[in-house]
């Protein structure tokens, strides 16, 4: 056990004390009011207010956190880090469980280091979307797939982007689409969505025990108005025969609409993602694999759906001799989702053919948040006789969440204030703030990564003023003007953007060819 014990009482020093290397490149000490040292450490601490942090939690985090819950000083016991490989339990990670025994009472540090990860991933999707109105490029990425990671500063993550996910903008979510105001423009009708890539790193591979496809699903930073859109009315599934199975008709459109007259749009982005995910089986034949997808917002309900979709095609079914060799059974790809911030995505119905399916879902979610609470206000999976109206009188606005929950509460937050800003409590480099400090209900918080607090008030105005953050601080460098050879400011040209990978329609008829197969045996 180690001790770091803090005086509130002692007077501030003139000259700010030395802090690990990991803090005092990330924050100005000058502007850091709050911190306080003790000249020396208590020897009898009380342990009734002994909390648990991690070994990695700095000075700083640990005396805002005292000071915000008025405790007395305290020694910290560390938490012990689950020391096994991550290759050797990936598949209890990614949710063969149901993430038993990985939530509480503490939250397991692979898992953290995960949901984090992926988190990121959703996250790169915002930061690499074009929100600018001004622009002809507003609604693209500003990125090409072969330098999307290095531009966000994400090369080391051993990904390499597979291509690009698009929908029609002409569906009824106004709300959500960007569209540039400009008279010559990329499209009129397509709005980019995300992203498939693959791990292909070795070294990546090998950490992780598999090769690794993650899908990540582009969806709103704080911009909540989207939600009004909403009509809450379901709309049968229709990916296989059962007209039971229904989602809000909203994700539906988004999800399955598409433009013969745009050519990002020439196929639905549900038929991107299938062709895309049986071409990735097929290339990667023989190897372990894993579909991971993840989203924010409504970006977390595209990834719901499309695990579901992917399951209920069977892509992520290997059957006999695809490895290779002859085996006694057909073995299924593992197809998890770490979700922030989703609404609920379609009925009670709905819920239970993904828990049929095999397909893992973990919700990541603000208490204080509005989305994860719509559609189906009044009638959801807290309602007891759910089931029951859904049976008996088929009622059009009963929706249920899927998979397991992550609840965290941003007021448990020290380094965060006090808003009335919904849009806040909804922001996903918030979330991934509090999954770095939840150790578990109950626990204390207390941050673990060395995740740059910063971060928070990229596209926001929620954390503390003491920390000298400006709000909304991400944007680019002279919104994306550049000097040319003649000294005028120019917006400059982009590459060409790829629509579709040219066999697209090929592998999506493999999909359709399969899928009717099946349906047509006895």
């Amino acid at each position: 056990m180690a001790s770091l014990l803090l005086s509130p009482n002692k007077p501030i020093n003139a000259t700010p004390p030395l802090l690990p290397q990991c803090l005092s490149q990330r924050h100005n000490l000058n502007k850091t009011k709050i911190l306080i040292f003790p000249s020396k450490p208590y020897t009898s601490p009380k342990p009734e207010t002994t909390t648990k942090c991690s070994s990695s939690l700095s000075s700083l985090s640990l005396k805002v956190q005292l000071d915000h819950e008025n405790i007395e000083p305290q020694t910290l016991v560390f938490h012990e880090d689950d020391h096994r490989p991550l290759h050797e339990i990936w598949k209890e990670i990614q949710g063969l469980n149901n993430w038993e025994g990985l939530l509480d009472p503490t939250l397991n540090s692979h898992l953290r280091q995960e949901i984090i990860r992926y988190g990121e991933f959703a996250q790169a999707c915002y930061d690499s979307f074009d929100f600018d109105p001004h622009s002809k490029y507003c609604g693209t990425c500003k990125y090409q797939g072969a330098h999307f990671f290095e531009n966000l500063d994400m090369a080391d993550r051993g990904y390499q982007i597979s291509r690009y996910l698009y929908a029609t903008s002409n569906i009824n979510l106004p709300n959500f689409f960007q569209k540039s105001k400009l008279g010559s423009v990329w499209s009129r009708h397509a709005n980019w969505m995300g992203f498939v890539a693959v791990a292909t790193d070795p070294d990546q591979i090998k950490r992780l025990g598999r090769r690794d496809i993650v899908i990540a699903w582009r969806g709103t930073v704080t911009y909540l108005e989207w939600i009004y859109d909403l009509k809450d009315i379901l709309h049968p599934a229709q990916f296989r025969n059962d007209p039971s199975i229904k989602i809000e008709s909203g994700f539906y459109d988004l999800y399955t609409k598409k433009e013969d007259e745009c050519k990002f749009c020439s196929f639905s982005a549900r038929e991107q993602v299938l062709a895309e995910v049986k071409r990735l089986r097929e290339l990667y034949q023989g190897e372990e694999i894993s579909i991971t997808i993840t989203g924010h917002s409504l970006g977390a309900a595209l990834a719901i759906l499309s695990a579901y979709d992917i399951a209920e095609m069977g892509l992520n079914i290997v059957h006999d001799g695809d490895k290779g060799h002859h085996e006694l059974e057909s073995t299924k790809i593992p197809i998890t989702v770490y979700s922030f911030s989703s609404p609920r995505v379609g009925n009670l119905r709905f819920k239970e053919r993904c828990d049929e399916l095999g397909v893992k879902v973990l919700r990541v979610v603000n208490v204080h948040d509005k989305v994860p609470r719509v559609p189906g206000i009044l009638t959801n999976e807290k309602f007891r006789f759910q089931k029951y109206i859904e049976d008996t009188i088929a009622f059009p606005w009963s929706y249920a969440h899927v998979g397991v929950e992550l609840e965290l509460d941003h007021t448990q937050s020290p380094f965060l204030k006090s808003t009335n800003d919904f849009g806040c409590a909804h922001n996903l480099e918030a979330h991934l703030h509090l999954v770095d400090g939840y150790h578990g209900k109950g626990q204390k918080f207390c941050l673990v990564t060395k995740r740059d607090i910063a971060l928070v008030n990229k596209s926001c105005d929620f954390l503390r003023a003491e920390y000298g953050v400006p709000p909304h601080w991400r944007q680019d460098e002279n919104k994306g003007m550049v000097r040319s050879r003649d000294g005028r400011w120019v917006l400059p040209e982009r590459p060409k953007i790829e629509a579709h990978p040219p066999d697209t329609a090929h592998h999506l008829q493999q999909v359709l060819n399969m899928c009717s197969t099946e349906l047509e045996a006895p």
